[in-house]
């Protein structure tokens, strides 16, 4: 007698939520990253937001707007996930520039500076 398996509704209801836990990540980059001071909150960005330093946001010189990025602060291997919504960063060595948020989920808020891999998400 062939055996029967029954799949029990919630794990049915919980693939769509199971498939986006395993994003497809691309690693484009390894470098230093830095942080938006609170003088900037409120300004406007370069996609016409306004800046929040408690949103994951970063700015970065070439990826599209809206574009999901997962930081890795390389020193202790904590990790944040940013959205892209400005240019930058303008300082010599910088790969991106991240929201104070994104700075303290990563622990990079008090040294203001992180050597972190930054991978893109689809």
């Amino acid at each position: 007698m062939k055996k029967r398996y029954r799949i029990p509704l919630l794990a049915l209801a919980l693939l769509p939520v199971l498939a986006q836990a395993g994003d497809n990540r691309r690693h484009f980059g390894d470098g230093v990253a830095s942080y938006y001071s609170n003088e900037f909150a409120g300004s406007r960005t370069a996609n016409g937001e306004r800046f929040d330093p408690a949103a994951m946001t970063a700015a970065h010189r070439t990826l599209a707007f809206h574009s999901r990025v997962a930081v890795t602060n390389l020193a202790n291997g904590k990790e944040v996930v940013v959205r892209i919504n400005d240019r930058g960063p303008w300082g010599k060595g910088r790969v991106i520039d991240i929201s104070y948020a994104a700075a303290r989920e990563i622990g990079m808020h008090r040294s203001g500076t992180a050597r972190v891999k930054l991978e893109l998400l689809d």
